[in-house]
């Protein structure tokens, strides 16, 4: 018995001995060797044929893009307190306006032109809390005569700009009809930006700011000064509301446009609306489109 538990011993020893031979014999082989995925061959391919597999291709290293992923979301989670030096705005609270060095619209021209008649305003860049651009950034519609181009250019040059930091940009349109896509066409970086019709989507919580859409005939100040009333509550004018421009047939805000006409009274409020709009206006035209289109041209 005890002889038959020795050659079974010596069997099993034997067995791990060839199972350790062959098996260091293989890693001898192999492992000076690096099989290289099929896939990593494209970057020997011609450059017609270069493809690209992001699951297994080595671009950049991972301490860079961990870098560009903290760039891509810093200006998008701006707070005064990441994007904003409040240091600039202890002593007290100036705004800095760049010459202009080109043309600007008249809307634009009106923007700079209260802000240099204020209390807040200094010719001097050192004592700025806030700097605005003198570049017109209002008007981002490349379809627009007031749209400015090689604008990324441009502000690569303004001198204080430090990626945005502590500047406010203005913007009225952004994008072209029908989509109005919220595309600047240039990085406002970490600057506030005051724009009209910005989703949530984009909207910087207590930091961006919404301001209205207004027309370019809107007057650059108000009436004289000791002409409100405290006390002229409930208003006494003969209007509650008005307005007066285009409705989408189609595209974004078409849905919301093509519905005011609910709110029409011909009394207290007036909503007077043209459906001539876009290259395709007659070929989207409802029935309301002719009277319409009357009344707006009266």
């Amino acid at each position: 018995m005890q002889a038959k538990k020795r050659y079974i011993l010596v069997l099993m020893s034997c067995a791990f001995l060839v199972l350790c031979y062959f098996g260091a014999f293989r890693l001898r082989q192999h492992g000076g060797e690096r099989s290289e995925p099929k896939k990593l061959r494209s970057y020997t391919e011609g450059p017609g044929e270069l493809r690209f597999y992001p699951d297994e291709d080595l671009i950049v290293s991972p301490s860079q893009r961990r870098s560009e992923r903290r760039a891509s979301h810093k200006s998008a989670n701006c707070t005064l307190y990441t994007c904003f030096d409040l240091s600039r705005c202890q002593k007290d609270f100036k705004v800095y306006v760049y010459p202009v060095e080109e043309p600007i619209s008249t809307t634009y021209q009106k923007i700079l032109n209260v802000i240099r008649d204020s209390r807040y305003f200094t010719s001097d860049p050192s004592q700025a809390c806030l700097f605005v651009l003198g570049l017109d950034t209002l008007d981002r519609d490349n379809l627009s005569p007031d749209y400015v181009s090689d604008l990324q250019a441009k502000l690569d040059q303004v001198k204080y700009w430090n990626n945005g930091r502590n500047h406010v940009i203005f913007n009225l349109y952004s994008g072209t009809w029908p989509d109005y896509a919220e595309n600047l066409g240039f990085d406002i970086g970490e600057a506030i930006l005051a724009k009209a019709s910005m989703s949530t989507a984009n909207f910087r919580p207590r930091f961006d700011v919404s301001i209205p859409l207004f027309s370019k005939s809107h007057p650059e100040r108000g009436g004289e000064r000791g002409y409100v009333g405290s006390g002229d509550l409930p208003a006494t004018k003969k209007y509650l509301l008005v307005f007066k421009g285009k409705r989408y047939l189609y595209g974004i805000g078409s849905e919301t446009r093509n519905a005011l006409y609910h709110l029409h009274n011909g009394k207290d409020i007036i909503l007077l609306t043209t459906c001539k709009h876009g290259k395709k206006w007659k070929e989207m035209k409802d029935p309301r489109c002719e009277l319409e289109n009357k009344e707006y041209d009266r």
